[in-house]
């Protein structure tokens, strides 16, 4: 009894010692509270700005240091939509703007130009005789010359004896009044007044100078002649240039001319007169563009009777914005991303806890100042981002979202597209098969470099396209299909629409596009189709759908039948699958020529 009572003190005394060592542990602590489904999630951190980076464990990023965030904060359903902490927003500098806020430049097109001589308000001072320059009146460049003012006095033989033959025909007036006629009209054809004809018929004495006087005012542009200079008939002493009426020429894009007509009111200033601003109207819009600058010229006329504006005075002027529309929507055109044909903005989106920047493409009007009229893809009061654009585009496209590179949803964008191919019936896939049947029979038409099939071909994809009954597809599905069905016959349309085969397979790019999509997102039944993918096609490389696995190029035909590289087949086993790393956006490798 002693003993057992000696043991039973020592096995107590030992589980008191363990519990001192090992149960306050707060690993074992940890692991006893923890659920044990949890403990067999692994979790995955990212990084805001480069959405690339993957690791089981937070810590900082390799590339710019901040804090991982778990994947799934960052890991919004919407493709369109890209998320970034406050962090990932102050270190890329994101900048927004209000549309409509006042803060956008609506001021109009900001230009720049020089005054230049009006060109109808010049004129050149000639010798109407030959002879030997005597004397010069005018001897320097700039200066002002008046009507009537006498220019140069001119020695000329020929003159002379014209003069005498006129003193020899006065005498004989009355007997023969047509050869004093005649030598009357060789002196006046000189520009010798009847009055210098008159004197010299009544002094009897031959004039041996005679003077030249300005025909028109302004100032001397170029002198020509020097005193002892011998000149032939017509030849220029001066070039006169009258400086009351100037011209202000304004060189303007080419993009730029659509928002411009006559008659539009131009403000311009010039550094050299300060706190002055002159206003005139344009009168001449150049009707050649010049091919090194891409600028055309516009001109206005300005009145200068206070002699103020002198040739070759920089100027800077600007066309108001003769917009009347009071709803006009107008963005930075620093918020506008270019890539191709296409324009897209970032807009953010309110009242959400995390910073949510959205891919919109935008249709711009006319240039309006520093910023573009938009036509559709905002509205006044969205908040666009004009610096930091570029960047949330490319994290986007890291992180296999829509964006200026990866515009499509769709056809290299797996992971951003529903699933709907369980859930789609087997009759709409069906359907969608017959609309699949015409599509490659469009296709085979650019193949063949048809462009009058194509029309047929088109039409007949509008029809089965009508007769798909979305009512089979389940809300969501049926949401997507109402969408896209009315973008697939408006491509459709314009095909059919169009006669040059060139413009047909700009329009089919795009049909592609959609038609691949929708194939993905609803399935097949027993058909096997192709996405192939050449990366010669248009600026970025262009997608088609095709029944066959051999390349048959819809964009090139027989000028590169084989170009291209099979991307994705699709089955009645496809399905559209999440992926954690980014895929490669651009598909370029195995391509034949």
């Amino acid at each position: 009894m002693k003993k057992y009572i000696i043991y039973t003190g020592i096995l107590i005394a030992g589980l008191a010692l363990g519990w001192l060592i090992f149960g306050n542990s707060p690993k074992d602590s940890t692991v006893s509270e923890k659920n044990p489904s949890e403990s067999k999630t692994e979790e995955i951190w990212t990084c805001s700005m480069h959405p690339q980076i993957r690791q089981p464990e937070p810590g900082d990023c390799p590339i710019c240091g901040m804090d991982l965030i778990p994947l799934d904060a960052n890991n919004n359903s919407n493709p369109l939509v890209f998320e970034m902490t406050d962090d990932a927003v102050k270190i890329a500098n994101i900048q927004t703007t209000l549309v409509g806020s006042g803060s956008v430049d609506a001021k109009g097109l900001k230009l720049s130009g020089k005054i230049k001589a009006d060109e109808t308000n010049s004129a050149s001072i000639v010798s109407h005789i030959s002879g030997r320059i005597e004397k010069l009146f005018v001897s320097y460049t700039g200066e002002k010359v008046n009507k009537g003012q006498k220019i140069a006095s001119i020695y000329s033989p020929k003159l002379i004896t014209a003069q005498k033959e006129l003193l020899e025909a006065n005498k004989v007036k009355d007997a023969n009044p047509k050869l004093y006629e005649a030598a009357v009209n060789k002196l006046k054809f000189w520009k010798i007044t009847e009055e210098q004809i008159e004197s010299i018929i009544t002094s009897k004495e031959v004039i041996e100078s005679f003077n030249i006087y300005a025909g028109f005012s302004g100032v001397v542009l170029n002198k020509k002649v020097s005193v002892g200079d011998y000149l032939n008939e017509g030849e220029v002493l001066f070039d006169i240039q009258n400086l009351n009426q100037l011209w202000a020429i304004f060189d303007i894009y080419e993009t730029d001319l659509s928002s411009i007509e006559l008659g539009n009111e131009i403000n311009f200033t010039t550094p050299a007169i300060s706190n002055k601003t002159f206003t005139s109207s344009i009168v001449f819009i150049d009707p050649v563009i010049n091919p090194t600058t891409r600028t055309a010229t516009i001109r206005t006329t300005i009145n200068n009777q206070n002699q103020l504006l002198k040739p070759e005075m920089f100027l800077e002027g600007i066309i108001t914005n003769n917009s009347k529309a009071s709803d006009v929507v107008l963005v930075p055109k620093s918020a506008v991303l270019w890539t191709g044909e296409r324009s897209v903005v970032y807009v953010k989106l309110p009242d959400l806890e995390m910073p949510s920047f959205e891919f919109r493409e935008v249709t711009l009007g006319e240039s309006a100042g520093n910023s573009y009229i938009v036509l559709d893809g905002v509205s006044n009061g969205d908040e666009v981002v004009t610096n930091g654009s570029f960047v949330i585009d490319a994290s986007a496209q890291l992180n296999n979202q829509s964006s200026m590179m990866n515009r499509s949803l769709l056809s290299d964008n797996t992971s951003a597209l529903p699933d709907f191919t369980n859930t789609t019936p087997i009759k709409f896939k069906d359907q969608l098969n017959d609309i699949l049947s015409n599509y490659l029979s469009l296709k085979n038409s650019l193949v063949n470099d048809d462009a009058i099939t194509s029309v047929t071909n088109a039409e007949l994809m509008m029809t089965s396209i009508e007769k798909a009954e979305m009512d089979l597809l389940t809300v969501d599905a049926h949401m997507i299909w109402m969408q896209q069905s009315e973008s697939l016959t408006t491509l459709a349309k314009e095909i059919a629409l169009e006669k040059s085969i060139k413009e047909q397979r700009k329009t089919f790019l795009e049909l592609s596009s959609v038609i691949i999509d929708l194939t993905k997102i609803y399935g097949v039944n027993d058909q096997t189709y192709y996405v192939q993918f050449c990366p010669m096609a248009f600026e970025d490389g262009g997608f088609w759908l095709s029944s066959e696995s051999k390349i048959l190029n819809p964009y090139f035909g027989k000028q590169m039948l084989d170009c291209g590289s099979m991307e994705v087949k699709i089955d009645k086993d496809f399905k559209n699958k999440k992926v954690v790393t980014p895929i490669n956006n651009s598909p370029l490798s195995g391509h034949n020529h």
